[in-house]
């Protein structure tokens, strides 16, 4: 007859597919009863309704059935009390009854890259979710936060709208899209609302997003700010002292004159400016190959020279793939061009995939 030790032992390898931590590591295991050939087992989930309980309890039984001499497993699924869930979540947060982020801690090893630009529609936010989604393609582990409190636009890029975020005794867990971890003011507003507040508000709700939010493990945080020089952005800087940061823009001269004012905002707050990206830099027949530069030319060179750096892409325009509104098909120009991108940003942030170290 096998032990409640080895039960145990083959059950710990099942992992939460929200948090990705064990199920025995977590508590999740409540009631182990084993017969000659048999055996049972409770598993708590944090909410009634959990989207993954069929995927757990597949996982659980056939873990139990590889167990030496076990012919039937019987897999029962509870609904965590308060006082289950409460105790989850402080192990979530590292033994901590309180709110705290470790992604913060100085020793913390994450490197932070803030995407800005000058003014809106230049194709910030459809840069930081394709970039985000290449360098997770890399094998690095990847969130993003929609810091444009007012403008958020990430879940509709990812085509995540609908999603809502699952939240165990005020721990948030972020969505998961494509191997990126995002968290957005959009899921915490109703019917697309308005969010009329001040300065002091966005930065409580932005330090929220690191505070109560299971971040997890995370090798590089993305940060879509605000067009322009305002309060978002100047929080941003305040509290990622040692973020980098990469300036969007396109072609024209009006969009790179006030890219370079966003580029100088982090410069004078001591954030080192990576690169800048082009965006919609021209268009590119798809018979002959030609170019089009259909907002004139050499904005982001212009960019470039006045922040002391380089372009680190040139992004034509192009069509979105069926993945999400503007997420761009990986065997397109964009999609190449992006990825290009991704392995710059890995080189200056001297980043590398997990294993490969």
């Amino acid at each position: 007859m096998v032990s409640r030790e080895q039960v145990l032992e083959v059950l710990r390898g099942i992992e939460d597919p929200e948090i990705h931590r064990s199920i025995v590591e977590m508590d999740m295991v409540k009631d182990i009863d084993i017969g000659p050939d048999t055996v049972r087992v409770q598993v708590a989930l944090t909410i009634s309704g959990c989207p993954l309980r069929n995927s757990i309890e597949q996982s659980v039984r056939e873990k139990l059935l590889s167990l030496p001499g076990i012919r039937r497993a019987d897999v029962e699924l509870l609904t965590m009390s308060d006082e289950e869930r409460a105790a989850f979540a402080t192990k979530l947060r590292g033994g901590k009854p309180e709110a705290t982020s470790p992604l913060l801690d100085p020793d913390a090893n994450v490197q932070f890259l803030a995407i800005a630009s000058g003014k809106g529609g230049v194709g910030k936010s459809t840069v930081t979710a394709n970039l985000a989604v290449a360098l997770a393609a890399q094998g690095l582990r990847v969130g993003v936060i929609d810091a444009d409190i007012y403008g958020f636009s990430l879940p509709g890029i990812f085509g995540v709208k609908d999603q809502r975020p699952t939240v165990i005794d005020e721990v948030i867990l972020p969505i998961e899209v494509k191997g990126v971890k995002l968290i957005s003011m959009h899921f915490f507003v109703p019917d697309n609302n308005p969010v009329v507040w001040r300065g002091p508000m966005l930065n409580k709700m932005l330090r929220n997003f690191f505070s109560e939010v299971h971040w997890g493990e995370i090798d590089v945080m993305l940060l879509d700010l605000p067009p322009g020089t305002g309060d978002m952005a100047l929080d941003v800087h305040q509290l990622l002292p040692k973020s980098k940061e990469l300036i969007v823009t396109t072609p024209q001269a009006n969009a790179a004159d006030v890219a370079v004012r966003a580029g100088l905002m982090g410069l004078r707050t001591n954030h080192e400016v990576i690169g800048v990206v082009e965006n919609m830099s021209y268009f590119q027949c798809g018979q002959c190959g030609n170019k089009t530069y259909l907002f004139g030319h050499g904005g982001g060179r212009e960019v470039a020279g006045a922040l002391r750096t380089d372009v680190a892409a040139e992004i034509p325009i192009g069509e979105v793939s069926a993945d999400g509104p503007t997420l761009f098909a990986s065997d397109s120009v964009q999609g190449k061009a992006v990825a290009e991108l991704a392995k710059t940003v890995a080189e200056r942030l001297e980043l590398s995939p997990v294993g490969s170290m």
